[in-house]
């Protein structure tokens, strides 16, 4: 095996590493299901303020869907961003492994938090 040329090892090496970004990010997907978003509510109302315009569904292939129509998203480390459709641009911190919480163009944490309700 030491006589492989150069061109089958790195071949090799690019198939056994794991995807990661040019910013240095792995590369990942979230689990697939229905995503549920909603503000923190107060002690003297509602626990959860539902948000259903934020709503989506991710699917297979790093792919989502919501009211709107259809779009993909990327994964990078814990920085989720959807790429195309009707969400493009919006931004989210992965909160553990089923939970996203929106951050805004500053990069800050907003209220927004969008929970995964089954697949």
């Amino acid at each position: 095996m030491k006589h492989l040329p150069a061109i089958i090892w790195a071949s090799l090496l690019a198939f056994a590493a794991p995807a990661f970004a040019q910013d240095g990010g792995m590369l990942r997907t979230m689990p697939h299901g229905t995503y549920q978003c909603g503000y923190p509510g107060s002690a003297a109302g509602e626990a959860v303020e539902r948000a259903e315009a934020e709503d989506f569904r991710l699917s297979g292939a790093s792919r989502y869907r919501n009211a709107e129509g259809r779009g993909t998203y990327l994964l990078k480390g814990d920085v989720f961003t959807f790429t195309r459709g009707p969400k493009k641009g919006d931004r989210y911190i992965r909160k553990g492994e089923n939970r996203l919480r929106k951050i805004d163009a500053a990069g800050n944490e907003t209220r927004l938090l969008c929970v995964r309700r089954g697949s």
